[in-house]
């Protein structure tokens, strides 16, 4: 199998030759998306249930401390109710875990797949994606749970549910390219790791996925707003379950960041991959 990524610059910064090469691998990559979905849940009694479970614990934990504890409101609806912040937080943490999940294995996967790099010819770019497509697999089970619950939260069911992939889009697309960056420097920086954990709590707090951004003080605001996540998040919220119409100054703004950080994370791993072999 030959690897038909180009290694200039140029190329590696063209969405049309990135996605002209992963539809050329697109056997391999369906491939490799099934795996990462089997691995998650292989030995496990309960399975693909895990999909499912994982996210309603975490939901009741926030829920019960934010809500319960700190009386929390996104003030999306008028007179909110409990079930409505819950959904609403619901929809945060799903989004973000996303990006969490993709902080946690993305320094590490090069690393941890040597065969791939040393003895064989390999498109070595898909590892990621594949990843990707199985954090993605998990995310719709999640939002068609957030679809579900929408029919009984105050505002009821909407079309405004049909924007949802138009939202998740910049958001894949933003970890694909944090995927691609992270898995080239965590084989010449194994320490990254170590720093996950922080970094990966510190964007959750502030991308506002448990609070609204009314509470954030005007002068830390002023440079949380640069956040992509942040603004995505509110974004959704608003769209999904005020039912107000869709921001486009901040969906743009979410869109430009996400296409920008996808071909510097593709360009920054295609420059890296030729000497992996000798860092591994």
């Amino acid at each position: 199998m030959r690897d038909s990524t180009s290694n200039s610059p140029l190329s590696l910064l063209n969405p049309w030759c990135i996605a002209t090469n992963l539809w050329h691998h697109r056997d391999l990559l369906w491939q490799f998306t099934l795996r990462e979905i089997h691995i998650r849940h292989k030995g496990s009694r309960l399975g693909i249930g895990w999909a499912l479970l994982n996210p309603l614990s975490m939901l009741l934990l926030y829920s019960f401390v934010f809500r319960l504890l700190f009386r929390s409101k996104f003030g999306i609806v008028p007179d909110e109710t409990t079930y409505d912040y819950t959904l609403a937080l619901f929809l945060g943490l799903s989004m973000f875990h996303v990006l969490a999940e993709t902080l946690a294995w993305a320094p590490s996967l090069i690393v941890s797949n040597p065969n791939f790099v040393k003895k064989v010819v390999f498109p070595l770019e898909i590892l990621p994606v594949a990843k990707i497509g199985d954090t993605t697999f998990h995310l719709a089970v999640s939002l068609s749970l957030v679809v579900v619950g929408s029919a009984f939260c105050s505002s009821g069911l909407s079309w405004s549910l049909l924007w949802l992939p138009l939202l998740v889009l910049p958001l894949i697309g933003l970890a694909l390219g944090a995927a691609w960056a992270l898995a080239a420097l965590g084989v010449f920086v194994r320490d990254i790791s170590q720093v996950i954990g922080f970094v990966s709590t510190a964007v959750m707090f502030g991308s506002a996925v448990m609070y609204p951004t009314r509470l954030i003080p005007a002068s830390i605001y002023a440079f949380l707003r640069f956040n992509p996540l942040l603004q995505l998040f509110e974004v959704s919220r608003q769209v999904l379950f005020g039912h107000h119409a869709v921001d486009w100054l901040k969906l743009g703004y979410v869109y430009a960041v996400a296409v920008g950080v996808l071909l510097a994370g593709h360009l920054f791993f295609g420059l890296l991959r030729r000497s992996f072999a000798e860092a591994i």
